[in-house]
């Protein structure tokens, strides 16, 4: 069977279905307390994919432009609603100004310094990227107004990337160090200078960073190929996409989302501006087997969590390299971004992502709401600062 990306396959598809509906939210306190976890939000406008709390519990989320109605891609939730943040306007999506705007965001996270930094693909219906659109942007959570914008060079970014997910070091440099995974046709990757906002690629096209070409999973009790309508399935492939720091900052954990293979690199080689690919290459390790999951992220006991996607479970990995089943529900379809907050819980978006049309033939199979659910674990959040 030919084979084709997931962010291709989905451009023309989702170009064509512009669905209904604001963004909107409703909270629950009852929860599932049954099965370890407790429903936040419920959303029953766009599809969202990220998450990440602040230190006091202010909660964040974003919507990507994939095709949805999408009034705002970066929203707080108040009052159990969301709402455009910063504000309504730098949310607005403006191919005039693209550097200006909010196109469409992929990730938010909260870092050690309480900021919100906000990672935008540029690439509103994976349609490919230009310069500007491509952002990594700071929100100083206390006043609520952006202190920090940088730009990706074409030669970082190219037009066929995705930037996908984001994770930061503030002890490394001047400033800090941010690290994100590119998950489309360039998959490595990414590394910022916060002080100076100079950014390079490591790992490009390396094999821990791209899809598994045997990769069939099997999801919703279905092979979860690419079925364009009238045409023939072709596998799904999408590359580098989770990502989580150790607990010490000393090795950045990362996988393909096509893939059941965990690896992790040295973070002194990929900060290292001067490093080779060759340099970066020989300090990558293969951690074996995990769950085919989308995001990944840490505490700070060394653990890592991620969603069995095949299993509508939430994993914990332990320093021992033992899995342990923290949750599973059928309500916990597509684990996408996780998020550790200072009240010791795990928060999780679960979207339905494999119910969008490009999988099914042009239907979109989807049912809202979509949740945001949280666990306690017993463990904080990864601060390096």
């Amino acid at each position: 069977m030919k084979r084709r990306t997931f962010l291709t396959a989905t451009t023309a598809s989702l170009a064509a279905t512009q669905l209904a509906g604001p963004a909107s939210a409703s909270t629950s306190t009852s929860g599932s307390t049954a099965k370890n976890y407790e429903v936040v939000a419920r959303f029953w406008g766009a599809m969202p994919t990220g998450v990440t709390v602040s230190r006091r519990g202010r909660i964040f989320v974003n919507f990507p432009r994939w095709g949805d109605d999408v009034p705002f891609t970066v929203a707080e939730l108040r009052g159990g609603k969301p709402v455009a943040y910063p504000d309504a306007e730098v949310n607005r999506q403006d191919a005039s100004d693209l550097a200006g705007h909010f196109q469409s965001v992929q990730s938010v996270v909260v870092d050690a310094a309480d900021r919100l930094w906000i990672l935008d693909t540029g690439s509103p219906l994976f349609a490919g990227s230009s310069y500007g659109g491509p952002k990594l942007v700071a929100v100083d959570l206390r006043t609520d107004r952006i202190v920090r914008k940088i730009l990706f060079p074409p030669e970082v970014v190219p037009a066929n990337s995705y930037p996908n997910d984001v994770r930061l070091d503030l002890r490394r440099g001047a400033e800090g160090t941010a690290f994100i995974t590119d998950s489309g046709g360039s998959n490595g990757i990414i590394v910022v200078d916060l002080a100076t906002g100079r950014s390079w690629r490591r790992l490009t096209g390396h094999p821990s960073a791209l899809p598994d070409k045997d990769f069939l999973p099997i999801i919703d009790g279905e092979p979860f190929m690419v079925r364009p309508a009238g045409g023939e399935p072709v596998h799904y492939e999408t590359g580098s996409d989770g990502i989580a720091l150790s607990a010490d900052g000393t090795r950045l954990y990362y996988c393909p989302l096509s893939s059941r293979r965990l690896h992790s690199v040295s973070t002194d080689a990929l900060a290292d501006p001067h490093a080779t690919d060759t340099d970066v290459a020989a300090t990558v390790e293969d951690h074996g087997f995990k769950p085919m999951a989308d995001g990944l992220e840490s505490d700070d006991k060394g653990r890592l969590y991620g969603g069995d996607l095949e299993h509508n479970t939430i994993w914990r990995r332990n320093p021992n390299g033992t899995y342990q089943t923290l949750a599973q529900g059928a309500d916990l379809l597509w684990t996408d971004t996780l998020s550790i907050a200072t009240d010791r819980h795990l928060y999780a978006i679960a979207n339905q992502l494999n119910r969008l049309s490009p999988f099914h033939e042009g239907q979109d199979l989807r049912r809202k709401p979509y949740l945001l659910i949280r666990l306690p674990i017993n463990a904080g959040p990864v601060r390096l600062v």
